[in-house]
């Protein structure tokens, strides 16, 4: 059972798994069952990965646009 507010996200997770296990079944014919959930669970948590340092760069670009506006701020008050 799952909370009906986190339905949603689950759908579409699965929803990504499935086609995703698909797709490497169709570029790697010939492997077994457990190779292709295992080429899946690798590329997911890369994605994961790959989000949470774009999530990480966000925040620093986010910090360093807060220091440049706080230093033309004080430059106009000058």
């Amino acid at each position: 059972r799952i909370n009906p507010k986190d339905e949603e996200v689950v759908r579409k997770t699965t929803k990504t798994i499935n086609d995703k296990l698909l797709e490497f079944k169709t570029h790697f014919a010939g492997k077994d069952m457990q190779d292709y959930i295992a080429m899946v669970l690798v590329w997911f948590a890369t994605e994961q990965n790959a989000s949470m340092t774009r999530q990480v760069d966000n925040e620093n670009l986010a910090d360093g646009l807060q220091n440049i506006e706080k230093l033309l701020d004080q430059a106009i008050k000058s």
